[in-house]
């Protein structure tokens, strides 16, 4: 019983309600949060400040850059970043069956262990595969993810560090339960990577609003673009035949298209025919394992031969025809007004030259002006002359003789003129060698020229009975109907077009440049007989067209 009363103006012994006593001194709860708040915004000890993904530089280690991303964002179960597993190829399976049972067995019931159903499961677990180069397993090529789900954070992930992978080539996601507002966040995903990058592919990835014509943009640079088994039926085939071609604008860099096992009928077919129509890109198209029938057929071999133009194709080629007329009037009448001045200067000054010849009496001054005198004379004679020397040399002033070779480029330059005096007068378009030699209307044709190859309604085209016909697509190299439902009608329209495609490309040698069309068609299990007559004749007129099986057959010569 030590304890004394204590001195007024302490504090009492006994804690009021609110107050806790801590080392000796009694504090309010107020008081103690108000010491304690600062305390836990102190940072971990080992780390100055927490780690923000934004600042992250990566390395272009994808292993490496992906691990610390998720980490700096909170994503602590991410899959890891494995090589791609490649087949041994020393593997023998005579050999591995040579052995004994009875060693088979006592190493399958070794190897029947925990370890073993580990690692069975870590087989199922999810990973992102990649391929890598043989020289440098750093340098990563493909990206496979296959089995698992792709969810947002890991795409806004992939943001980060795929843009830092120089060497990247494709990108293939096998069922990883794609939405439409995760492949948006793809596609926006894809600008960002290396200009290398050319191939997608997206199997097993059904969408319900099938948005998959989202990446055959205009601005797309993806070469090639797998969509098979995502139940595309004749809506999705609508979107993506808009997006190969339309009457205003086409796609310029797909070149292969596979898609294969769908649910494409005839009217899906008759869309993508429309699409081959002004596509002057796409070499190679499969539509295996699909649900066209004859209507179907016969309106992608419409495509490969001559057809005729609709009405509003004819009026946008009129227009496209006028544009091009109007272009090139309005780029070559500025620098005709520029020559015809100058030839009025020229004709002034030699006039000028001859009356000062005249006026000189000096024998050495004679000399040197002997030439302006003899062009002045055949000027004198008749205006028709002067008319002939401005066809043949409009660059060679009067008061010049045959220019020198210090003056060719001069010569050159004046040269231009002819071609463009033919235009402004409405003769029509005639493209002369003495036009080419000059690099300023040179480089103006080279992109009236690029516009005319990119859009087929510029092409040749013939009149038959009233009607447009324009060459069929002979671009096309490639084109897969197998397992459909075509019968031995729509084979009919395929050997139609087959028979024109070698006819137009027979006269052709192996040095000429340009389409030569399809080399190679399958059109194997639908429903016709494959000793059918038609079918025979579409064979043998492609057999020679098919190039591994006419190197096969030279090869086979060879060894004979």
């Amino acid at each position: 019983m030590s304890a004394e009363p204590s001195a007024p103006g302490t504090s009492p012994r006994t804690p009021r309600p609110g107050a806790q006593k801590s080392s000796g001194v009694i504090t309010k709860k107020g008081d103690r949060a108000a010491k304690e708040k600062p305390a836990t915004a102190l940072p971990p000890l080992g780390e100055e400040e927490p780690k923000n993904p934004e600042e992250y530089q990566c390395s272009g280690v994808l292993e490496t850059d992906f691990a610390e991303l998720c980490i700096r964002s909170g994503y602590t179960d991410f899959p890891k970043v494995v090589t791609r597993p490649r087949p041994n190829q020393n593997f023998v399976l005579s050999a591995s069956m040579s052995e004994k049972p009875t060693q088979d067995d006592q190493r399958l019931s070794a190897s029947c262990s925990q370890n073993s159903l580990e690692s069975k499961y870590v087989f199922f677990r999810p990973t992102i595969q990649v391929e890598v180069e043989q020289e440098d397993s750093k340098v990563v090529k493909e990206i496979y993810i296959r089995g698992w789900k792709l969810e947002d954070r890991i795409l806004s992930i992939f943001s980060k560090c795929l843009p830092s992978l120089s060497q990247l080539q494709a990108i293939n996601l096998w069922k990883v339960g794609l939405t439409d507002k995760t492949l948006t966040l793809f596609i926006a995903l894809l600008p960002l990577c290396s200009s290398t990058l050319r191939k997608v592919s997206l199997e097993g990835n059904p969408l319900p609003e099938q948005s998959y014509y989202k990446l055959m943009g205009l601005d797309s640079t993806i070469s090639h673009l797998s969509l098979r088994n995502n139940s595309i039926d004749d809506h999705g085939a609508q979107l993506l035949g808009q997006a190969l071609s339309t009457l205003h604008n086409s796609n310029r860099t797909l070149v292969s298209l596979n898609l294969g096992f769908n649910h494409i009928g005839d009217e899906g077919a008759g869309y993508i025919a429309d699409g081959l129509r002004l596509n002057r890109s796409l070499l190679w198209l499969s539509l295996a394992h699909n649900r066209i029938q004859d209507k179907g057929a016969l309106k992608l071999a419409e495509v490969l031969r001559p057809f005729e133009l609709t009405h509003t194709e004819v009026v946008e080629r009129r227009r496209l025809l006028l544009e091009k007329g109007t272009q090139e009037r309005s780029s070559r009448s500025p620098s005709s007004s520029r020559h015809g001045d100058s030839k009025t200067e020229r004709e002034k000054s030699q006039t000028t030259g001859i009356s000062n010849v005249t006026s000189v009496d000096k024998p050495e001054k004679m000399q040197t002006l002997k030439t302006p005198k003899g062009l002045g004379k055949k000027k004198e004679k008749s205006g028709e002359v002067v008319k002939k020397e401005e066809k043949s040399g409009p660059g060679q002033s009067p008061t010049q003789g045959t220019p020198k070779k210090e003056d060719a480029t001069k010569a050159g330059k004046g040269k231009v003129t002819i071609p463009e005096q033919k235009m402004s007068k409405g003769k029509g378009m005639k493209t002369g060698s003495k036009e080419k030699r000059s690099t300023f209307l040179e480089s103006e044709q080279l992109v009236v020229e690029a516009t005319e190859m990119v859009n087929p309604l510029l092409e040749p085209v013939e009149h038959r009975d009233g009607k447009v016909f324009m060459p069929g697509n002979k671009v096309l190299l490639h084109l897969n109907l197998l397992r459909n439902r075509i019968t031995e009608v729509g084979l009919e329209g395929f050997l139609t077009a087959v028979q024109y495609q070698v006819q137009v490309s027979k006269p052709r040698t192996s040095s000429s440049k340009g389409p030569l069309g399809l080399l190679w068609l399958s059109l194997e299990k639908n429903c016709f007989d494959l000793q059918c007559p038609t079918y025979t004749m579409i064979q043998e007129l492609m057999l020679p067209r098919d190039p591994v099986k006419a190197k096969v057959r030279e090869e086979e010569a060879t060894a004979t």
